[in-house]
């Protein structure tokens, strides 16, 4: 399976290693214009509760948005990676994902 994307961001490793998380999105979702700003790779997001049970009905909503972040495809990779490709936000990418053959057991 082929997949297009362009390069939404580029930060640095949230515990400074020498990685960086380069952030896609589908062409699809910016020509439909569904994206929608995210937070930075790493930021929190904080909810006010008045009480228990405002937290409770809320925790589903807080727990969908932590992973799901949209449309938003992020890959971890290493420095020499990232500079051998040059990429740079804006650059259109593609994404060939296939699956290991196994044989035997």
């Amino acid at each position: 399976m082929k997949k297009e994307y362009v390069v939404k961001s580029i930060d640095s490793a949230p515990d400074g290693a020498p990685y960086v998380v380069i952030s896609l999105s589908s062409i699809k979702d910016l020509k439909e214009g569904t994206t929608s700003p995210q937070p930075a790779f790493g930021t929190p997001k904080v909810m006010g509760f008045s009480n228990m049970n405002d937290m409770m009905k809320d925790l589903n909503k807080m727990m969908g948005g932590m992973g799901a972040q949209g449309s938003v495809t992020q890959l971890k990779l290493e420095m020499h990676e990232y500079k051998d490709m040059g990429l740079s936000v804006g650059d259109k990418v593609f994404l060939d994902l296939t699956k290991a053959e196994t044989l035997g057991v």
